[in-house]
């Protein structure tokens, strides 16, 4: 359990971009998760979203079966998984892109932030999307 003043605790990390995030600096690597119907379907996105440079790179991750509630209903379907790595600054891009490439109604697109990771590959990140 963490408790609210653990939250608020300084934090250190390495050099690079981590530390700037930190230190309140405007970048703020993400990862995105995106599940999509079919392996071709992910390919189309993914290339599209590392060629506009809203995502310096993404994994697409095949063999996974979703259970969910829609319309009231279990569904079960086998999906592909996107893991998209972008920054918080392109993030309102990405999504309008993923809305616009996506076939489903209501695609599943959640950024959660990256707290820590070799600063080089975060540095990369930065670079590598948007401008």
């Amino acid at each position: 359990m963490l408790y609210p003043a653990l939250l608020c605790a300084p934090v250190a990390f390495a050099s690079g971009s981590t530390l700037r995030y930190l230190a309140g600096m405007p970048f703020q690597p993400l990862l995105v998760f995106c599940t999509c119907p079919d392996h071709d379907t992910a390919l189309r996105i993914a290339k599209a979203l590392v060629d506009q440079q809203l995502a310096a790179c993404v994994n697409v991750v095949p063999g996974l079966t979703s259970v969910y509630r829609w319309q009231g209903q279990r569904e079960t379907a086998q999906e592909v998984l996107l893991l998209i790595k972008t920054r918080q600054a392109v993030y309102p891009e990405l999504e309008a892109a993923l809305l616009a490439l996506h076939p489903y109604e209501l695609p599943e697109i959640i950024a959660v932030p990256i707290a820590a990771g070799l600063p080089a590959y975060l540095s990369w990140i930065e670079t590598s999307t948007g401008v």
